[in-house]
């Protein structure tokens, strides 16, 4: 199974993937159905299983992929933080979700269906958005949305400076929003090096074909630089051993940008 998820997160196109996992996954799910005490449990869509299927492009984190909702560890953590820390799910503020997690989408869509025009998701290139467009070049308008959602983007753009930028522009003054990436807390600054381009070397030294840098320490300063507020809270550490077990949580933090 590791090597099947590894064969086919590098060699088939994202939007087919994305297409296509809705029902491959699932299927690959019912031989990690819950049969005993001592399992995992989604917070997102809360299926049990034995354990959740591995998943990643180097080396197959085990128990990472929830097979029913699709749900990683970081949009476990993601979805316990939206749903106990904030009022999303009970407000309807204009939301702009970017490269819209399947798992949390499927939530959000429902929630938003009374307020049409609420909730927007964008991607480059995902058939499942609304909008398409690059993050660097954000195509509406200044302080028009209430909150921004944009998980692991940054480490993909050319330019993230940039990107951060315009996703300052377009939140609200009084808005909030969660920018999430891959953070590796023992590099003290961002490594990149855009004279790597074989997919290859990126792979081995990204970690992932289509990254571009490693965030390090200063990831939190990096989008202060871009004009927000930053609150940068180690979520996971509020569960207790047992419950991070249960729910399979990642050590990530999460941070929270702010507009004034």
């Amino acid at each position: 199974m590791k090597q099947l998820i590894k064969f086919s997160l590098n060699h088939i196109p994202r939007p087919v993937l994305q297409r296509i996992a809705g029902w491959a996954v699932p299927v690959a799910g019912l031989f990690y159905k819950y049969r005993r005490r001592g399992g995992v449990e989604c917070p997102v869509c809360g299926a049990k299983y034995r354990k959740f299927l591995p998943y990643g492009y180097v080396q197959p984190r085990p128990n990472a992929l929830c097979p029913k909702c699709l749900s990683l560890e970081r949009h476990r953590l993601l979805w316990l933080y939206l749903t106990r820390e904030t009022d999303l799910l009970t407000a309807f503020p204009r939301t702009l979700h970017i490269a819209p997690e399947v798992c949390i989408m499927r939530h959000l869509k429902p929630h938003f269906k009374s307020h049409p025009g609420q909730y927007v998701t964008a991607d480059l290139e995902s058939p499942l958005a609304d909008l398409h467009f690059d993050v660097q070049q954000i195509p509406l308008a200044d302080g028009s949305v209430d909150v921004v959602i944009c998980n692991h983007i940054m480490e993909h753009v050319a330019d993230d400076r940039r990107a951060m930028r315009e996703l300052h522009r377009v939140l609200k003054p009084g808005g909030w929003g969660i920018v999430l990436s891959p953070v590796d807390r023992d590099y003290e600054q961002t490594y990149e090096d855009d004279s790597i381009t074989d997919p290859d070397e990126r792979t081995r030294i990204f970690g992932q074909y289509d990254h571009r840098r490693i965030y390090g320490a200063d990831y939190a300063d990096r989008l202060r630089q871009a004009g927000f507020q930053v609150a940068d809270i180690d979520y996971a550490a509020t569960f207790t051993e047992a419950e991070r077990r249960l729910y399979a949580l990642p050590a990530d933090h999460i941070y929270v940008v702010y507009k004034v």
